[in-house]
């Protein structure tokens, strides 16, 4: 029989990827937003500049900060049931090994099997058992706030840090237009390659994102040329 692949599965990847992806995305959408919305304006260049540059810092601290306490919630959340069964488990050892077995029951073992299975889990690892079949608790899934929150700023300052380099550098008078055709190729390969990631089809990840990023750098743009006077 042919030998069978190692199997590489996605969900360990969920934690930093979405936190990657969107402070990446915010990067990108609001700094070139904030230089659009300067040049359409008028501005001078080191206004624009400086612009952007507030836009990345104040952003990366304020996604990290974001990203800390709402995973923190998280994490607290499941601290708090893992306590709650952890005393469970040292009161009521006969009826949590019960709960259990009920829970493999219901997912189609035979009542004597699941019983076993239920024995030799709790006899193996208790709050392990019950936190992942039970809560839903797993080690790739669970709650990680400073990793959420590194990969948040260091990713919102990647993406802010391409629209800054292209200010820098490019013409005055076009720099709206190039800083909107990069901001778009940048979003463009940024969609496309967190669909990959996820395992999914590279075109429709990287439509969805430049499709809705797009209104926020219009309507910025949009009031800039309005209130730029």
């Amino acid at each position: 029989m042919p030998r069978h692949p190692r199997e590489i599965h996605r969900t360990n990847r969920v934690g930093w990827l979405r936190a990657a992806v969107l402070g990446a995305n915010d990067g990108i959408v609001s700094t070139a937003s904030l230089i659009v919305g300067f040049a359409a304006a008028g501005s001078e260049r080191h206004a624009i500049l400086l612009a952007g540059v507030a836009g990345l810092v104040g952003g990366a601290l304020s996604m990290a900060a974001g990203e800390f306490v709402s995973v923190s919630s998280q994490a607290d959340a499941e601290n708090a049931d893992l306590a709650i069964e952890r005393g469970e488990l040292a009161q009521y050892p006969d009826g949590e090994l019960r709960e259990l077995t009920g829970i493999y029951v219901r997912r189609g073992l035979e009542p004597e099997l699941a019983r076993r299975v239920a024995e030799q889990l709790t006899a193996h690892d208790a709050l392990g058992a019950h936190a992942r079949d039970e809560l839903g608790i797993t080690h790739e899934l669970r709650a990680r706030p400073l990793q959420a929150a590194g990969a948040s700023a260091a990713a919102f300052a990647s993406g802010a840090a391409w629209p800054l380099l292209i200010t820098a550098l490019a013409p005055l008078a076009t720099l709206a237009s190039i800083v909107t055709a990069a901001w778009l190729l940048a979003l463009a390969a940024l969609g496309a390659k967190v669909a990959r990631a996820g395992g999914a089809p590279t075109l429709r990840g990287a439509t969805r994102v430049v499709a809705w990023s797009a209104l926020a750098m219009a309507a910025t743009a949009g009031i800039g040329r309005l209130f730029g006077v």
